[in-house]
């Protein structure tokens, strides 16, 4: 069954889990804080993934589609208000890692998949690209390799592990987060507490 237009993916959803981060607080070298994080960003991925699946599966044409990813890139990308600085700079990292998850579904849905490499062909060029920080073109690698990721190619673990810390890693976090979501679309609940 489908999902009605529009809920996919709300600013409520959105919102309780940033209040929860903000009330639980977050320290990032505790596990369940990590965990949050994480859920937070798989919970985005998923909704991204349930898009894409009901696109494949016929549910919705490329436009209804694109919109769906623009109104969940909407409230997922906007900016946060928060007190605490450290916070705000770790759910901005999650953000950083969905940026890719965003522009790799709209590549995905407009115009297909990338065929000219394979995913670990494209990490590689994109941590290249950062190297000689060519950002613009590192991002538009990792977008390559997250339609691969979305037409069921393997984001393999090693290539996640050897890549330096920076912009593609986040990214590449973006899409192990997707790939994951794409497997297993369950929902992560937001309040298992």
């Amino acid at each position: 069954m489908s999902t009605p237009p529009g809920e996919y993916y709300t600013d409520e959803r959105w919102q309780n889990w940033l209040d929860r981060i903000e009330n639980e607080g977050i320290d990032p070298e505790d596990e369940d804080s990590a965990r949050l994080l994480l859920n937070l960003q798989d919970d985005a991925a998923i909704a991204v993934a349930k898009i894409l699946t009901d696109y494949d599966d016929g549910e919705l044409d490329e436009e209804a589609a694109l919109s769906e990813l623009s109104g969940v890139r909407e409230i997922v990308l906007d900016e946060i208000e928060m007190d605490d600085e450290e916070t705000l700079m770790l759910i901005d990292g999650v953000q950083t890692s969905l940026v890719c998850v965003f522009y790799a579904a709209e590549e995905y849905t407009a115009e297909g998949v990338a065929d000219e490499a394979t995913v670990t062909d494209y990490v590689g060029a994109a941590a290249d690209a950062e190297a000689e920080e060519d950002l613009d073109a590192a991002l538009g690698y990792c977008v390559q390799a997250g339609t691969r990721v979305i037409d069921g190619d393997e984001l393999p673990m090693e290539v996640v592990e050897d890549l330096e810390y920076g912009l593609v890693s986040e990214w590449v976090n973006g899409l192990d987060s997707l790939q994951t979501a794409l497997s297993d679309p369950e929902v992560v609940e937001e309040d298992d507490e």
